[in-house]
């Protein structure tokens, strides 16, 4: 028979060892319990440049932190997921992500309307998503309506309405008040990040004084620009305000050099932003103006860094998605420092504090997790094609680099 004494003596000895090795694990900090990487989710399309640019800037910014000593001690460590280029590949993306990869944070988002499909994913896998892409103001709208459910979408990047208020800043003041253009056009593609943006930029440049001549919407497969070349031309417009993201660009720029419309034309061309698309169209992109997130500028003092290792890097200059997720890995990086761990709920409350000078502005987010817009947070630069493929800086005026230029035709 055991005696209690030496039974009672043997199950405190055994409590008091389990008590020390509990404290000597207490005791080790939190960044070395876990060597484990901290997983970043890449859900995107590497079959489009903005796709592509999405995975490249996140892979440099991981590798310069990594390089760095990594955040808490803990090395990044990127998963690219393909969306390929439908909404169900879309959303599999996230799944794949959040339930088998296991990931702490996705950054991606290139397009308004696969954004807005995961959304239901993300909140369901709460898991923080930073959206460098895609431009829908309702992508963030439920942040406010449903915040239980949508605080873990962020969008480090300005939304569709606050470039509207970009374009009508470059049209008012510049094409308007020092140009002298008193009647514009509106020409885009028919999609769902337009459809918010167009209405609104209407009404602005209208309550400006100037008249909006005409207002034109076409698909995204269109092939033949001539009838509305024909109308914007009828209407006497002076100035024709672009708002497209497609291939279809490429199309358009071409038949409005071939045909010699009489109308300069800029805006918002997410191809135009692109280093080859002046070669691309045969140099007929002369004279066209584009807005864009980021040059070769001193927009602040991380853009010019930023550019140069990522040309050395991967050989071609970045589009907007490439800064937008480069500076999306490190304000992520930068919360998880301030709160001290990777738990979703705590990297909400810290990203909601973010004050961080990123490539192309002073980052601040407002209550539905988009960026403040305007002079001291962020703009975008008006861009123009000039002699040689050369991109010359014509708006915000303080950021400018050369003048405004007329198509060849009108010379």
């Amino acid at each position: 028979m055991i005696d209690i004494v030496q039974l009672i003596s043997r199950r405190t000895a055994f409590l008091m060892g389990a008590g020390i090795v509990a404290a000597a694990f207490a005791a080790i900090p939190a960044s070395a319990q876990s060597d484990k990487p901290i997983r970043i989710g890449v859900p995107t399309s590497i079959q489009v440049q903005v796709g592509k640019d999405i995975r490249d800037g996140v892979m440099l910014a991981v590798e310069e932190i990594n390089a760095k000593g990594g955040v808490l001690g803990r090395k990044l460590e990127a998963v690219v997921a393909d969306e390929s280029n439908t909404n169900d590949a879309a959303i599999a993306a996230i799944k794949k992500l959040t339930a088998d990869e296991k990931v702490d944070v996705m950054i991606g988002g290139w397009s308004s309307g696969f954004a807005l499909a995961q959304l239901p994913h993300v909140s369901a896998a709460k898991t923080v998503y930073l959206i460098c892409g895609a431009a829908a103001p309702n992508i963030t709208a439920n942040v406010t309506k449903d915040y239980e459910n949508y605080k873990y979408i962020f969008r480090p990047m300005l939304n569709s309405i606050d470039l509207a208020r970009d374009v009508v800043d470059y049209a008012v003041n510049f094409v308007g008040k020092e140009k002298g253009v008193k009647k514009m056009a509106i020409v885009a593609e028919s999609a769902a990040w337009t459809r918010a943006l167009v209405p609104f930029l209407e009404k602005a440049i209208k309550e400006a004084g100037i008249e909006i001549s005409a207002v034109e919407y076409f698909e995204i497969k269109t092939t033949d620009f001539s009838p509305i070349f024909a109308k914007i031309r009828n209407s006497g417009a002076g100035y024709m305000i672009q708002v497209v993201s497609h291939a279809t660009s490429d199309i358009f720029i071409k038949q409005w050099a071939d045909a010699k419309v009489p109308v300069p034309l800029g805006g918002l061309d997410a191809k135009a932003q692109e280093a080859d698309f002046f070669a691309r169209v045969d140099g007929k992109a002369l004279g066209q103006t584009t807005i864009v997130p980021i040059l070769r500028a001193a927009v602040t003092p991380k853009t010019i860094p930023f550019w140069d290792a990522f040309v050395k890097k991967f050989d071609r200059t970045p589009v907007y998605t490439a800064g937008n997720a480069y500076d999306a890995v490190y304000l992520y990086a930068e919360a998880v420092k301030r709160a001290g761990t990777t738990e979703t709920q705590a990297i909400v409350k810290a990203l909601e504090q973010t004050d961080y000078v990123s490539t192309s502005g002073r980052i601040v987010f407002t209550n539905t997790h988009d960026v403040r817009y305007g002079p001291g947070y962020v703009r975008w630069l008006h861009v123009q094609w000039q002699k040689d493929g050369n991109r010359v800086i014509v708006w915000p005026k303080d950021k400018a680099t050369g003048d405004l230029i007329n198509p060849a035709w009108m010379q």
